[in-house]
């Protein structure tokens, strides 16, 4: 594919594959500023979106925009673009995560596995179903190891032993979640009833999937405390196959390469058929996040916990429209 003209409409075609990113409740904690003149692209964090309670030190925040960001990345390499990308540019402007220099000069060589990504842009979605009982093949859990290794983060399936005391962690954590008033009002602030409202960012309720028969469900239940009429209930699977996603160190720009390794594994899933779904309630929880660590090899800083497995693959969320995330100046 030849490199394209550099236009407006191409613009919002990356800022759009962008915002497809997963993040934290589906907040959208993002903003991009195009400046013609220079051809760069800044990635810039919402901060109004960020959630005190959950997330008082903005990491996941990060995350989610770095998940952005590897998007953008995907998006302008299919189409045939060059962009140059520099993390925190400016640290005295804790807001400008990324400054990104464009240009419609053919790119040489083209990264063909960022390409090959994009057609999974679209398809990707958080599944919060039960999947069923067949195991990941080995060759290509190697697949997400290396996807997230390529962008500097580490990526492993839980041992046994190591499963039995994350979901021990998971289920506490949830239990804090419950009895904390402040945590709970925060996510149900972003919730949707769709009955209500036609919503542009936060988990709409027909994407809280059903309830787990057993109460053992490793996903987030965004439904809180509430009962929701009709909800179905379920057996979701025993073991789950979770994975942990780490980095090295823990710094905002480890926070970032970690939400760009995330999407490039939830990329590579979507096209090999895997599901994906979250389970981040151990990481807002100071205590139980350095528990997380493996016990035998973990040195890292655990930055997510992936459930993985074969099942539905999630309905689409909204986003929120390109005018109110992209500001193009001259």
């Amino acid at each position: 594919m030849l490199a394209q003209t550099l236009d407006d409409t191409m613009l919002v075609d990356l800022v759009s594959d962008a915002t497809a990113a997963p993040s934290m409740h589906n907040a959208q904690p993002w903003h991009f500023d195009y400046k013609r003149s220079s051809r760069t692209l800044a990635l810039r964090a919402d901060f109004d979106r960020a959630m005190p309670e959950a997330d008082p030190s903005t990491r996941a925040l990060h995350v989610g925009c770095g998940a952005a960001l590897l998007n953008l990345r995907v998006s302008a390499a299919h189409h045939g673009l060059s962009m140059v990308t520099t993390l925190l540019p400016v640290p005295s402007d804790q807001a400008l995560l990324a400054s990104n220099q464009l240009s419609d000069s053919p790119q040489e060589p083209r990264d063909a596995v960022l390409v090959g990504l994009h057609r999974a842009i679209r398809d990707r979605h958080t599944s919060r179903y039960p999947f069923d009982a067949r195991a990941i093949p080995e060759d290509i859990r190697l697949l997400f190891a290396d996807a997230a290794r390529a962008e500097g983060a580490d990526f492993s399936f839980l041992a046994p032993t190591h499963l039995e005391t994350v979901l021990e962690l998971i289920r506490d954590a949830e239990g804090y979640d419950r009895g904390d008033p402040a945590r709970e009002a925060e996510q149900h602030h972003w919730t949707r009833d769709t009955q209500a409202e036609a919503p542009v960012d936060g988990v709409p309720d027909y994407s809280f999937g059903p309830c787990d028969a057993t109460g053992q469900a490793t996903t987030r239940d965004f439904a809180g405390t509430a009962v929701l009429a009709g909800r179905a209930r379920v057996p979701f699977e025993s073991r789950p196959q979770l994975a942990l996603l780490s980095t090295a160190g823990d710094r905002p720009v480890d926070w970032l390469r970690a939400g760009q390794a995330l999407e490039r594994v939830l990329l590579t899933a979507t096209l090999q058929e895997v599901s994906a779904s979250f389970a981040t309630q151990p990481l807002e929880w100071p205590d139980l996040r350095w528990i997380l660590r493996d016990p035998v090899f973990g040195t890292g800083h655990a930055q997510m916990i992936i459930r993985m497995g074969y099942g539905p693959a999630g309905p689409r969320t909204p986003r929120r429209p390109w005018a109110q995330v992209l500001t193009i100046e001259p």
